[in-house]
């Protein structure tokens, strides 16, 4: 069994994968939320209020562990227009400050390792 899985959810499409190393897992994440946001911001969405770019998640991409009581979880979400915003937890989530590293990739690393 491998001890990561990454699930990306872009739209409506939701994809996974398995890795047994954490740095080869977070380079696929990043080479897939880079691709994601190299599309561009998303327009402006309209329902019962208007939802500008920066309030619209375009895709979410997802890390989760191997654990006995609780398994650890992390990712980024890409936001409409292109912010990658970093968190941790699953159901309740928490976004994560990467003010005090290089890239958000570098927080998601360090809260899952």
């Amino acid at each position: 069994m491998a001890a990561w899985k990454l699930t990306v959810r872009h739209g409506s499409d939701v994809d996974s994968a398995s890795f047994d190393d954490l740095a080869e897992a977070m380079a696929e994440m990043r080479r897939r939320a880079l691709a994601i946001r190299a599309e561009g911001p998303v327009p402006t969405a309209s329902m019962l209020r208007e939802f500008k770019p920066e309030d619209q998640v375009h895709a979410r991409l997802q890390l989760t562990g191997r654990g006995l009581v609780r398994k650890p979880v992390a990712g980024i979400d890409v936001r409409g227009n292109g912010e990658l915003v970093p968190f941790r937890g699953g159901i309740r989530r928490e976004e994560l400050d990467p003010s005090h590293h290089d890239t958000p990739f570098d927080i998601v690393r360090e809260t899952l390792e």
